[in-house]
């Protein structure tokens, strides 16, 4: 029944008005918001060399006759999604790689590593450094300026942390015997080069890049520019001096950028920093980095430190026991007395 009529009938209320009253009009003239997004099928992968001011520098079909590189920007879809040096990602849009075309970053594919350091140790807001490396070369000057074992030693944390392998470069060597500042690493397998200002002995280092992607990292003015130009010739990376005065290095790298090593692999520069906050690490990842000590630490009372003062730690009575390296413990010690510091 028609409520206006009465009576019985078909038809749908105002249907004598027709259906012009079921749709607001659009004071814009513009099509409807839509929450259907594209899925991107036709999306090409590539990898982020650089990142500057909201424009990232990506290499497309890597080691291939059609490999390119091109500028990109960040598609909305991306959300609040962090973008950084090493990131796989998927892109859309212009990527012929020709000048003045743009390409839109749509994805970031699943990070194998991710190397992050924060503020200091009471901040958990986590900075991140590098994705997808999978060694860390840390550069330390043996003098000028003076090596610093703590630093060091944050740097070996955030490497195990984030699953990456360190690897440890004295510079400098001409100036100072490196002996006394490498009995603190005692018991790591940790892999060490060593040069002269003279002579950088690159050899040894170029061919454990090969085949990896690797993070440098170091104090401002221990060489680590000076290292990163004569591994990749023309780079161009800047480098500083030391202040005689402070005995600190002058920061020259304002960026993180991807460099191809020419005889195989990349070499992954850094701006030189002065701190290495931790308070983003878990300390359950220090200890799995010595996996022999982690399984005798699997006999340890819950929530066991395995620092000096811990009791009833399984890994200080094997050690006294002889059954466990000495050097090995207190290297993990060391380690976990950083980052509790």
């Amino acid at each position: 029944m028609s409520w206006l009529t009465g009576d019985d009938d078909d038809e749908e209320p105002y249907s004598d008005y027709g259906d012009s009253y079921r749709v607001r009009p659009n004071p814009k003239g513009n099509r409807p918001r839509t929450k259907i997004r594209p899925d991107h099928t036709n999306a090409v992968v590539g990898r982020v060399l650089t990142v500057d001011r909201g424009r990232y520098g990506v290499i497309l079909a890597e080691g291939t006759p059609d490999e390119r590189t091109l500028t990109a920007a960040r598609a909305r879809e991306l959300g609040k999604k962090s973008v950084v040096t090493g990131d796989v990602v998927d892109l859309v849009g212009d990527t012929t790689g020709e000048e003045g075309t743009l390409g839109r970053i749509v994805r970031v594919q699943e990070r194998a590593t991710l190397l992050r350091r924060s503020a200091d140790d009471t901040d958990s807001v986590e900075r991140v450094i590098v994705a997808n490396a999978d060694q860390m070369l840390i550069v330390v000057a043996a003098a000028n300026p003076e090596p610093r074992p703590r630093l060091v030693h944050r740097y070996l944390v955030a490497a195990y942390d984030a699953g990456i392998t360190p690897l440890l470069v004295i510079t400098k060597t001409d100036l100072a015997d490196p002996a006394p500042f490498l009995a603190n690493f005692a018991g790591l397998d940790l892999t060490v080069f060593t040069s002269r200002l003279d002579d950088l002995a690159l050899a040894p280092i170029i061919e454990q890049l090969k085949g990896h992607r690797t993070v440098a990292v170091g104090h401002s003015g221990v060489g680590k520019s000076t290292l990163v130009n004569a591994l990749v010739p023309g780079a161009d990376r800047a480098i500083g001096h030391v202040n005689v005065v402070t005995g600190r290095g002058r920061h020259t790298s304002s960026s993180t950028v991807s460099l191809r090593v020419p005889t195989g692999g990349w070499i992954i520069d850094t701006p030189g920093v002065r701190s290495f906050g931790l308070g983003h690490v878990n300390p359950d990842n220090i200890l799995r980095s010595f996996t022999d000590l982690a399984v005798i630490a699997e006999d340890c009372p819950r929530g066991c430190t395995h620092l000096p003062d811990a009791p009833d730690c399984a890994i200080a009575e094997a050690v006294q026991r002889g059954e466990a390296s000495r050097e090995r413990y207190d290297s993990a010690q060391r380690l976990l007395e950083t980052l509790a510091g």
